[in-house]
This record gives C-alpha cells, sequence and structure tokens, in this order.
C-alpha cells in the first residue's frame, strides 16, 4: 500500500502517543554544515598557531607518524565535510561511495592513533613536555571515536541514528584542537575541573548543542543521542581517573619505554 492509498487514519496517533522522531528538518541542513565550519575552527585555531610557531622556532621536526597521523584525522574531517555538502546537493550515490572510504579511514585511524601517542610519549623522554598518564586521555580518544563512529555505520541507514552518532564522533577527536585552543586562552590549571575544561570543555559545548538543536526542532531528544551521551561521558571519566591515577603513569610511562 502506498501512502497515497492508504487509510487517512493509518499516520494518526493515539492520544498520549509521542509524536515519532522526524528523521530530517528543514533545518538540519545548515546545522551540520554549521557545525562541521564549527569542529574545523576548533582544530585549525588550536593547531594552527603550534605548527606556526614550531616551524619559526626550527624545532626538531615531528616524528614521521605524527605527519601521517595529522593527515587521517585531518582527512576524515574533510570527508565528514564532503558527506554533509553531498547531502545538501541530494547526491545520494556518491554519499555511500565516499562512506567506505571513511570506514577504511576510521581503521587506520585505530592503528594511527595509539601509534602516534607511543611514539610521540617516547620522543618527549627527558623533556619539560614528557607526560606518559597523558596517554589515558590520548587511548580514550580513539576508543571513544571508534565506538561512536561504528555504531554510526552500523545505522546507517537509519538517518536520524547514523547522522548524530557520527557528529559525534567527529566531535570527540576535536578535542586535541580544542584543547589547545582553550589552553591558550589561560585554563591552565592542574586540577581537575580545570584540566577537563582545558580537554573537553569546546567538544562538550558542541555535543551540549546538539541535544538543544533536537529539542528545539524535535522538542525531545533523540535515544542515540542520549546513548551517545552516555559513551562520551564515560569515556571522560576513564580518561581523567587514569590520568590522575599514578598507578596509571607508572604503567603508561613503562609502556612508552618499551616503543
Amino acid at each position: 500500500m502506498t501512502a497515497s492509498t492508504a487509510s487517512p487514519n493509518v499516520h494518526r496517533l493515539r492520544p498520549g502517543t509521542a509524536q515519532p522522531f522526524a528523521p530530517n528538518h528543514a533545518w538540519d541542513r545548515n546545522f551540520f554544515l554549521l557545525y562541521a565550519g564549527l569542529i574545523w575552527f576548533g582544530i585549525l585555531a588550536g593547531f594552527g598557531p603550534e605548527i606556526l610557531k614550531h616551524a619559526q622556532g626550527h624545532a626538531k621536526p615531528f616524528p614521521l607518524i605524527v605527519h601521517f597521523h595529522a593527515a587521517a584525522f585531518m582527512g576524515w574531517l574533510a570527508l565528514f565535510t564532503g558527506q554533509i555538502l553531498l547531502i545538501r546537493t541530494r547526491r545520494w550515490t556518491a554519499h555511500r561511495t565516499l562512506g567506505f572510504a571513511m570506514i577504511g579511514l576510521a581503521a587506520i585511524m585505530a592503528v594511527l592513533g595509539p601509534a602516534t601517542a607511543l611514539i610521540a610519549n617516547h620522543a618527549k623522554i627527558g623533556t619539560p613536555q614528557y607526560d606518559p598518564g597523558f596517554l589515558s586521555i590520548q587511548f580514550t580518544d580513539i576508543v571513544a571515536f571508534l565506538g561512536l563512529a561504528g555504531a554510526a555505520i552500523t545505522f546507517r541507514n537509519t538517518a536520524a541514528i547514523h547522522k548524530r552518532l557520527i557528529l559525534l564522533s567527529t566531535i570527540y577527536i576535536s578535542d586535541a584542537g580544542f584543547g589547545r585552543w582553550i589552553y591558550s586562552l589561560g585554563m591552565t590549571g592542574s586540577d581537575l575541573p580545570s584540566f577537563w575544561g582545558s580537554l573537553y570543555l569546546g567538544p562538550t559545548l558542541l555535543v551540549a548543542g546538539v541535544g538543544a538543536y533536537d529539542l528545539i526542532t524535535r522538542r525531545r531528544l533523540h535515544p542515540a543521542y542520549l546513548v551517545g551521551l552516555v559513551w562520551i561521558a564515560a569515556m571522560q571519566v576513564t580518561a581523567l581517573s587514569l590520568y590522575f591515577s599514578p598507578a596509571w603513569k607508572a604503567a603508561a610511562g613503562r609502556l612508552v619505554a618499551l616503543v
């Protein structure tokens, strides 16, 4: 039965029944593009000055793997932005094809992320920047990303779930850029609130904005967003708990020394 021949009562809800969550809204096309722009801003504002300072100071070159890591993660953001533009222009086939490239890139990032963290930390041994405990932040970043992106891929045929989870996954790995930018603004305390703020304030505000948008446009939160929110909170708590654990710092130091 087609929509045109269906009984007019088919879509009528019983009194007290919640309105189905609309998979699309007229504002979605601009909202997701705006978010892509905000994530680009966070990355460029955080890493741009650091890269410029590094080049102008003729500092020791970054390990080669750092460049591969940067290319992969920037490539993800570029593909993410491209996917939004393809949806805006209704190029569904190209969107699905590019999705397979993103799956392959996510697999590469799963290896490059931890490997780069270990090698970069090893290069800092004996310097004031050496902080092996920070591996907890770097490792949970990739775990959080893979969990959200993997779920988004699993539900790729359900638009409302897919696009929220893929957005949350991309927001989460923007913390390195936002963290550098926020740190440069003066949030440099070593206490837990300041440390959390310098790391996660930017992405957390973006995540909260996704929920606020759904409340404005749909009058409720999507269950996938709520599950993603719990996952993000769990990853942040895990990362910070490990970072402030002396046992973890010692174990991380031994792990870095093995590289």
